[in-house]
């Protein structure tokens, strides 16, 4: 473990392996996750997937000893397991099998035995390709993209620029939900196939932004682009007009609207998966 720049922001520096016999998905999503609640914290990431021989084994574990850190995992195999976690434990590396403990609720709870597949989680069922589909849906259909097709979405999500659309549409094609965006752009009146949505099927979103929190977002995308900041784009006047129009035409249209003027991607996404399911 190790500091950064004392001059600098503090940030802990740590060595984090994560070893699987997938993807690795969901281990990237719990290091993530419990790292989010730290503040300065640095994760270094050695990965290491589609580990399923001794000898792929064997390498991970001489990368580990060379680096000292913690270790996350997910591997069906029991003996592959265990020589794992006993090398860990005899070495001082602190380890976690990731999955144990969910699977462990769901065994007693179901009265079942879980499953040693490998990769189980990531089998090729009709989840899966829902899931393709609607990724792919969401490709073709960002950024107001191919809108004659917005009727064959789940959810439609409008919004000026900078109120994280595209990226909360990934989320969500992630989760299986073919969700498309449409831009709100100031002088250039919405499509026809947009306005002709009925609101609820597909759903349709209006993501409002506070004016001040707005400009705040699009002053910091222009210092990244190295644009002059005085520009309309990020004028208080401009913004306040932008977001009062927006606000309007969700009411006119009475679609269903979320604040994300504090939110992030993953709260904005999950609002809008209990609309889903509430039927809203």
């Amino acid at each position: 473990m190790s500091f950064g720049d004392p001059k600098k922001k503090l940030y802990i520096y740590f060595n984090v392996h994560l070893v699987s016999d997938s993807t690795g998905e969901t281990l990237n999503a719990v290091m993530r996750a419990a790292c989010a609640q730290f503040e300065n914290v640095m994760p270094l990431e050695h990965n290491y997937y589609l580990v399923r021989s001794p000898k792929q084994l064997d390498r991970v574990l001489k990368e580990i000893d060379g680096a000292p850190g913690v270790v996350w995992f997910t591997i069906s195999d029991e003996s592959m397991r265990t020589k794992l976690e006993n090398h860990c434990r005899s070495h001082g590396h602190p380890i976690l099998p990731v999955l144990d403990a969910s699977v462990s609720m769901l065994s007693r709870h179901l009265g079942l035995r879980a499953s040693e597949r490998t990769a189980a989680q990531h089998s090729l069922n009709e989840d899966y390709f829902e899931r393709m589909e609607a990724i792919n849906y969401t490709l073709a259909h960002d950024d107001g993209a191919g809108p004659d097709g917005l009727k064959n979405a789940d959810v439609v999500l409008v919004g000026i620029s900078r109120t994280s659309k595209t990226p909360t549409c990934v989320y969500l094609a992630n989760r299986g939900v073919k969700a498309a965006n449409v831009p709100l752009v100031p002088g250039v009146p919405p499509s026809q196939q947009l306005l002709a949505l009925d609101g609820i099927h597909p759903l349709v979103v209006g993501l409002k932004i506070s004016p001040e929190r707005l400009v705040q977002i699009r002053q910091q995308r222009l210092l990244s682009l190295n644009e002059a900041s005085h520009t309309s784009y990020a004028d208080d006047d401009a913004v306040k007009a932008e977001a009062t129009e927006a606000n309007r035409l969700f009411a006119r249209q009475k679609w269903k609207t979320l604040d994300v003027s504090r939110k992030s991607v993953e709260e904005t996404a999950a609002s809008i998966l209990n609309m889903l399911r509430m039927g809203d």
